[in-house]
């Protein structure tokens, strides 16, 4: 659609959930497509729906994510989206957790955060524009007994997000953090009967991606809550 705003995304840590309806949305608006994931075998079926390109990295790696941008750079162009869906658990009680574990789940969840983060605005601020938009979650705000890894990962990112708004945007590059407070649905895992819409739609969540995506400089969101109507605050 000739109103979308951007024309290349770079989504990071790719999925059968959010990540691909979101790259099924952007294709689907004209935009090129690169998806970056560990193992980039499980997205072939999405490569083909959408015609994106996949892409090998490790979001942990410093030298990894750069790589990534370069070749997208060559392969779509400097991407004017980028998205950070990466994250690793390490859950149990605190006095049981391996230190190893946790180190390797902070380095997913938050350390890659800032490594895609600093390359986008690397690559976006000579053109003065740009999205990036980091997925968080309930841990993003509240951290759950035997979660602790996962909130400190969630809470870092939360804070990555708002000093890089406070910096980027006033350069012209929009930094939306989103909160999924709830289940993602899942083909394997579906909505009760009793309960329809009890989890979050991928589909839905992907919208409202693309719907701040559209919002004009003048009243970006810097941070959006989605939850199910039967979800607890």
């Amino acid at each position: 659609m000739p109103d979308f705003p951007y024309r290349s995304a770079l989504i990071v840590g790719v999925g059968s959930g959010i990540s691909a309806s979101l790259a099924r949305q952007l294709a689907h608006l004209g935009v090129k497509v690169a998806l970056a994931a560990r193992n980039v075998q499980k997205l072939d079926a999405l490569v083909r729906d959408t015609g994106a390109i996949a892409l090998v990295t490790d979001t942990s790696d410093p030298a990894s994510v750069a790589a990534l941008f370069e070749q997208t750079r060559q392969r779509i162009g400097d991407p004017e989206i980028v998205v950070y869906n990466a994250a690793a658990r390490a859950q149990g009680p605190l006095a049981d957790l391996d230190p190893g574990v946790v180190q390797k789940s902070l380095a997913v969840t938050a350390f890659g955060g800032f490594l895609v983060v600093q390359q986008a605005a690397k690559h976006m601020l000579p053109h003065g524009r740009g999205a990036i938009l980091l997925t968080g979650a309930t841990a993003s705000v509240k951290g759950f007994a035997h979660s602790a890894a996962f909130a400190m990962g969630k809470f870092a990112l939360r804070g990555l997000a708002q000093s890089a708004a406070r910096e980027l945007g006033p350069k012209g590059i929009h930094v939306a953090h989103f909160v999924i407070d709830g289940a993602v649905r899942a083909s394997g895992r579906p909505d009760p009967a009793d309960k329809p819409d009890s989890t979050l739609d991928p589909d839905a969540i992907a919208q409202t991606y693309v719907d701040a995506l559209r919002q004009p400089r003048s009243a970006w969101s810097q941070e959006l809550e989605l939850r199910p109507w039967v979800e607890h605050f």
